[in-house]
């Protein structure tokens, strides 16, 4: 399984951010819940970078919630389900 590069790549977890900014992912973080045949429940939390209009970083705010992890019969991740 190959979970942190997933997370890092899918577009999905922008749907976690509050301020419409970026996934800073060197502080992206996550938590295997619960594994099944052919899901994983994941906790995730990440850092959002902030920017100011000029370009330059305003701050950051924390954010997490939980995905559901799609597998296949490989157990590798084929689809994110944001929870």
């Amino acid at each position: 399984m190959q979970i942190k590069y997933f997370l890092e790549t899918c577009r999905e977890l922008t749907q976690l951010t509050t301020q419409n900014g970026w996934i800073d992912n060197d502080s992206l973080k996550f938590d295997i819940i619960s594994k099944n045949k052919d899901n994983l429940l994941v906790a995730v939390n990440f850092d959002e970078i902030i920017m100011e209009g000029s370009g330059c970083v305003a701050g950051k705010v924390a954010c997490y919630g939980q995905v559901k992890l799609l597998l296949n019969q490989d157990e590798q991740v084929i689809g994110v389900k944001i929870i």
